[in-house]
């Protein structure tokens, strides 16, 4: 019976087979010739920007995406994902407590002590009028106070691998301990567009809350960003906007981001720091820059340097499936003068896992533009007819009966094929012995032949001899 360290032992090793088999390298890298043009970027008024392509998490634009600086009402993207991630039921009941009243000011919905929406309401006002208030009743909802809640912000933001941000407050109210960068703001926005509920919500132009508890008349919200939807001005409207977040507070000035989608790109533009209308036309002329300019390739459907071993090196285990195989959905992206074979490509194992063997890191012009997982396909390993036993979760378990495979020699079976063995072995030795003594077994009869010869030629000339006489 194989043990369980055995099994680990083995598969272990199998992956690191089918790792070299499927991905034929050479040395560690795959050198391409990668040319050093990057388109260059437009001009933007704004002192702190970054746009990332989403599918790839490709860096097209940046500017000074590092700094701290304040966030004001962006803040509410990493709550809304917070809460996403933390309620699962979204038709939960939210009470309004005194101190979602009163500690709160600036952009709200105007709520009142003890009122009660959804958290699915609750999530659109946080969303398209920036409530304060709300904001601050759905971190008590979920967190339970406000300080758990922030505390599970900056937790969520750690995982993120945020390195310049620390929240103090759900809601964006200037806090001299609540800070981020335009990059840190680039993970956050890409996590949670990554939610399909976050992608609805900030996606939607107008949404009206019902009558509530506390108000009879139905209360109408509408989306600030310009770009998605006319508020105020109508010329910032553009077709492939699909929602975002606006901010601002005196301390922050104008902060916003926005998601946008083209031509396979899914864009998102974070500005900071700026002032008004540069977050509207500096995003604006960022997003048209990257359309014209790039696009975007899948890594399994252009990649050629890297060949499926179609489970070859998994004949020796007998399975015909592949252990890993890159991911189908990574993607990288490159300017639209290049092709795919431009990208250096290159594979590391730092952050390997039972679902990761590996990545495939691509850069071009000495950027990076994308990345693929080697991701293990679940395949397992069968036992062997000569297993009785089976192990699960961590206890050895007897099959029944009717199910142990057995394996029964006979005497008789045992006697013939030892019998067999012994005259093949027999017949080789003496094949072996003939051949090695051929050329000594050739001149004795050639020897012996010649003395015969030579011994009826004597008998003749003697037979001569007397016929003479």
């Amino acid at each position: 019976m194989w043990k369980k360290e055995k099994w680990r032992g083995l598969i272990s090793k199998a992956c690191g087979l089918v790792i070299g088999a499927l991905f034929m390298l050479q040395g560690n890298a795959v050198a391409v010739q990668a040319a050093d043009y990057w388109p260059e970027g437009p001009e933007v008024a704004s002192p702190n920007v970054i746009v990332m392509e989403l599918n790839s998490g490709t860096i097209l634009f940046e500017r000074n995406s590092l700094e701290q600086h304040y966030p004001a009402s962006i803040t509410k993207i990493m709550t809304t994902l917070v809460v996403l991630e933390n309620c699962d039921d979204l038709s939960e009941i939210v009470t309004f407590s005194d101190g979602s009243i009163d500690n709160t000011m600036g952009s709200g919905i105007a709520r009142d002590y003890g009122e009660q929406m959804t958290m699915e309401q609750c999530l659109y006002a946080v969303m398209l009028e920036s409530a304060n208030e709300c904001a601050y009743a759905v971190a008590e909802h979920v967190g339970g106070t406000v300080e758990n809640f922030v505390k599970m912000m900056n937790e969520k933001a750690a995982e993120l691998g945020c390195q310049n941000t620390h929240f103090a407050n759900p809601h964006g109210l200037h806090d001299e301990n609540h800070y981020t960068c335009a990059y840190d703001m680039a993970l956050i926005s890409k996590a949670a567009y990554e939610n399909e509920t976050f992608r609805i919500i900030t996606g939607t132009s107008r949404y009206t809350i019902p009558p509530t508890n506390k108000h009879d008349e139905p209360t109408p919200l509408q989306n600030h960003n310009e770009i998605l939807h006319p508020r105020r001005e109508t010329k910032y409207v553009r077709d492939y906007c699909t929602g975002g977040k606006t901010g601002h507070t005196d301390a922050a000035n104008s902060t916003l981001v926005t998601f946008a989608e083209k031509e396979g790109l899914t864009l998102v533009c974070v500005i900071m720091n700026t002032e008004s209308p540069n977050h509207w036309t500096d995003t604006i002329n960022l997003f048209e820059y990257c359309f014209d300019n790039f696009q975007l390739f899948n890594i399994v459907e252009n990649e050629t340097a890297y060949s499926s071993s179609e489970g070859k090196a998994t004949d020796a285990l007998i399975n015909n499936e592949p252990f890993v195989d890159i991911d189908k959905t990574a993607c990288i992206v490159l300017p639209k003068m290049a092709e795919f074979k431009d990208a250096v490509s290159e594979i590391t194992y730092e952050d390997e896992s039972e679902q990761v063997a590996g990545t495939i890191s691509y850069t071009y012009a000495g950027r990076e533009v994308g990345k693929a997982d080697i991701v293990t396909t679940g395949v397992k390993i069968k036992g062997y007819m000569f297993d009785n036993q089976r192990e699960e979760e961590g206890e050895t378990e007897q099959l029944p009966e009717d199910k142990i495979s057995t394996f029964r020699i006979k005497p008789v079976t045992v006697v013939i094929a030892v019998a067999v063995i012994v005259i093949l072995l027999a017949i080789g030795f003496f094949v072996k012995k003939f051949a090695d003594n051929y050329y000594i077994i050739k001149h004795n009869m050639e020897v012996r032949r010649d003395r015969r010869m030579q011994f009826k030629t004597i008998k003749k000339r003697r037979k001569r001899r007397k016929r003479h006489k």
